[in-house]
């Protein structure tokens, strides 16, 4: 939110609650004196009372002025800086543009599949693998074959202890 926008609006509650205060002023002001003065003057003390009651308010609000705000986590660099002052070697900046040493097409880009090396029986292989996916034809059958016997299928068997398996299987091979 922009800052000029909360100011307007705390100015506004500051105006709103002052006029409140001044309408119950008034308000007490108008059952206290409506027993012993005239209507016309009873009106014109209750108006004066509101408008003091109105200004008082006001100033005692623009008296009181927000804190200067505190930041619950101080402002800090995380960045390492050498002692020449330039940000480390391998770190890129946003304000920088990067231009590679060597021409983009010398070095051949090998990417090195570290799932490759699991077993042919690990879930987390076949969950992506698109051989396993089933063809359109298999899929049809098995739509069809649910809707022919109308009845939902088991719920299937609980595979967690598999899971936690393929998951520990998957740590080993990384580390």
């Amino acid at each position: 939110m922009d800052a000029g926008t909360v100011i307007r609006i705390e100015r506004n509650v500051d105006r709103a609650a002052s006029a409140l205060f001044a309408g119950a002023a008034a308000y007490a002001a108008f059952v206290w004196l409506s027993p012993i003065a005239s209507a016309t003057v009873g009106w014109a003390e209750t108006g004066g009372v509101a408008a003091f009651a109105y200004l008082v308010s006001r100033r005692t609000l623009n008296a009181v002025g927000p804190r200067a705000r505190r930041l619950p986590v101080p402002v800090f660099d995380v960045r390492e800086i050498d002692p020449v002052g330039t940000p480390e070697a391998d770190e890129l900046l946003l304000t920088e543009v990067h231009s590679p040493s060597q021409p983009a097409g010398t070095e051949p880009l090998v990417l090195d599949d570290i799932l490759a090396e699991l077993g042919p029986d690990s879930r987390v292989v076949r969950l992506f693998d698109p051989a396993a996916m089933p063809t359109a034809g298999q899929l049809k059958d098995r739509i069809d074959r649910h809707l022919v016997n109308g009845t939902a299928p088991a719920s299937p068997p609980d595979a967690s202890a598999a899971l936690h398996e393929a998951l520990a299987e998957l740590r080993r091979s990384l580390a």
